[in-house]
């Protein structure tokens, strides 16, 4: 079954052209970070094509808006990846935890725009309602995109924290 899984995560990298990309950039954390944040800009654009057609249009703009910004954070983030000092465990956590709560969280809004849900979404959800099993699903989405990002934050913080408290070298002085 892993084997199945791996081979189809690498023939949809192959079809979106992801794995071509990530060749190109050498495989440094910092281009990683640029491109998937560059897509997950596209893809809020893209949904920002199609949110007045979705069965709750307010949450269909929360979509839009979680792909743009997420992607923008994911650039941000690449550009500053090199000043994060963390061990190599902990520095493994941050940045999929990051990567899984930015698609994460543009996919489960998403998810909740098609559906009409109401979990976790009071003011864009208002006369809204889905199935049970429909908001159960963007409920425990949403918990797990804001265990993964507070996550992926406190240890990024961490990491520049460390980076702050070093001892500059003479030339950076």
């Amino acid at each position: 079954m892993a084997c199945g899984k791996s081979l189809r995560l690498t023939i949809v990298a192959k079809l979106t052209g992801l794995e071509r990309a990530r060749e190109q950039s050498n495989g440094t954390p910092q281009a990683r970070f640029a491109l998937h944040g560059m897509f997950l800009f596209l893809v809020g654009l893209l949904t920002g094509l199609v949110e007045t057609n979705l069965n709750n249009p307010r949450m269909g703009l929360a979509a839009h808006l979680e792909g743009v910004m997420n992607g923008t954070f994911l650039v941000a983030l690449g550009a500053i990846w090199s000043e994060v000092i963390l061990g190599p465990p902990q520095k493994t956590v941050a940045y999929w935890t990051v990567l899984y709560g930015t698609y994460a969280n543009w996919a489960v809004t998403t998810l909740a725009a098609i559906w009409g849900t109401a979990a976790m979404s009071p003011i864009t959800a208002t006369g809204h309602s889905a199935q049970p099993w429909q908001e159960a699903v963007v409920t425990v989405g949403f918990v797990s995109v804001g265990l993964s990002i507070l996550t992926a934050t406190i240890l990024v913080l961490w990491g520049l924290r460390n980076a702050a408290l070093r001892e500059p070298s003479s030339e950076n002085v």
